[in-house]
This record gives structure tokens, C-alpha cells and sequence, in this order.
């Protein structure tokens, strides 16, 4: 369905914005995929509290936001270590994973209006899709979207060491579609995806989703309420505010 073999060649250590970055056509754009193309943010967030309770972690959504939005490091720490070792723990987030898989056949969705503006944009665009979802759930998402005949490449968790907040998933999409930085830009809905987009030296635009909706998205270079707004802007020429 989407192609995920390619070198992995990369730096570790974030890096500055590059300084033409404002300069040239954009030519490609890197997705990403919960909370942007699919409602699927609050799927995640079900799995991972009702799990966690029953380990006798409350895991409210401002925590989730906070851990898993911003810090991306995840909530298991939370878990009493006396009672739950590390193969206890595996356990817990392996039936957390089941759990999310089964509400994502059953629930997840397109979010309204991105099958449209991806039809509109792909003409003109080469997109891929940057997610740090494993690569069963994102073909769980994706098994009735129709939404993957509009991008080039696919990058799921399996496919990168280091994940988002860490520029490692964003270095290699540049490096996948074979375009220097300032041709590129990403489109999150998170605080942990925006750092990973800058940490690599590319611009982003942030389309907050019902969880993130609080968030600052400092150094962002657009901020918009709805993804519809996207192909003007960027007809337009993309503009800091």
C-alpha cells in the first residue's frame, strides 16, 4: 500500500530553521496523521486511561495532553513500580495497544474537510504522511479512508528510532522526498509535533484539534482554525502571524 524502505541517514542534534527556509516554492508537504487527518486523538486518550485505571492511575485529559501532546513521553511512569515491574508494564501497554486498535475499526474517522483539501492539493504537492502511530493502527485507520492515493510515502513509528519530539521522523521525510527544507513544510496538530518540525529546520502549521485547543504552539508559522483555510495560504504565500 505505501512504500517505508529507504536509507536512514540522519542527524540526532535538532537544528535552526534554515535560513532561506521563507524563500522559494513550497513543494512538499508532511502530514501528520492523528488528530490532523482522523479523529482519532480521543481514541488514544480512552485506551490508554482505561488501561491505566485499571492500575490504579487516574489519567485525567489535561495529563494526557500534558505527556502525551506536549512532552510525548507517555504516562506509564505513572504506574506504581512496587506493584508493576517492567514486564508488568509491557503487558498493560500491549492491552492498552489492543484496546486502542478495537475502538479504531470501530470508530475512527476522516476528520471534515481533509479528503477535500487533500483532493485540491495533491496536484500541485507532494505529500507524505509523518505518524507516530504503529503501523497496524495506522492501517486500522486507513483500511476504509481512502485518504493514502494522495501521498508519495508513509512513515509510521517502526520506521524511525527516535520519536516526536525529536527531529528524527521529519529529517527523514525531507530525506524521502528528496527536496531541500525550505520546499518543505509540515502540518501538526500538537506541541511535540511542532518541535519535532522545527527541531528539523522546517516551517509548520498548526490545525489544534478539541485536545490541543489550549496549547500556545510557539514558533509555529500559521495557526488555523480550520483545515479548509489551508490551499489559499499557501496559494498566497505562506506569511508568520
Amino acid at each position: 500500500m505505501f512504500s517505508t524502505s529507504f536509507l536512514r541517514t540522519f542527524s540526532d542534534q535538532p537544528t535552526e530553521v534554515d535560513k532561506d527556509v521563507g524563500s522559494g516554492r513550497i513543494e512538499a508537504i508532511f502530514w501528520d496523521n492523528d488528530g490532523v487527518l482522523v479523529d482519532t486523538e480521543s481514541l488514544y486518550f480512552q485506551a490508554t486511561r482505561e488501561v491505566l485505571a485499571q492500575a490504579g492511575v487516574v489519567l485525567t485529559q489535561e495529563l494526557f495532553v500534558e505527556l502525551f501532546m506536549v512532552q510525548g513521553r507517555g504516562a506509564w511512569h505513572l504506574v506504581d513500580g512496587a506493584k508493576y515491574g517492567p514486564e508488568s508494564v509491557a503487558r498493560l501497554r500491549d492491552k492498552r495497544n489492543a484496546r486502542y486498535l478495537e475502538l479504531l475499526t470501530d470508530s475512527a474517522k476522516v476528520i471534515d474537510g481533509v479528503e477535500e483539501v487533500l483532493a485540491t492539493l495533491s496536484g500541485d504537492y507532494r505529500m507524505g504522511i509523518v505518524t507516530s502511530s504503529h503501523r497496524d493502527h495506522f492501517e486500522a485507520i486507513h483500511r476504509r479512508s481512502g485518504l493514502l492515493r494522495y501521498f508519495a510515502f508513509v512513515l509510521t513509528r517502526e520506521d524511525y528510532v527516535h520519536a516526536k519530539p525529536d527531529p528524527e521522523p521529519y529529517l527523514l521525510a525531507v530525506q524521502r522526498s528528496g527536496l531541500p527544507k525550505s520546499a518543505c513544510i509540515v502540518v501538526e496538530d500538537t506541541e511535540r509535533g511542532l518541535a519535532a518540525a522545527t527541531g528539523a529546520g522546517l516551517r509548520c502549521i498548526v490545525i489544534p484539534n478539541a485536545l490541543t485547543s489550549s496549547c500556545t504552539f510557539e514558533g509555529a508559522c500559521k495557526i488555523l482554525k480550520d483545515i479548509r483555510t489551508l490551499p489559499s495560504i499557501l496559494a498566497d504565500g505562506l506569511m508568520v502571524g
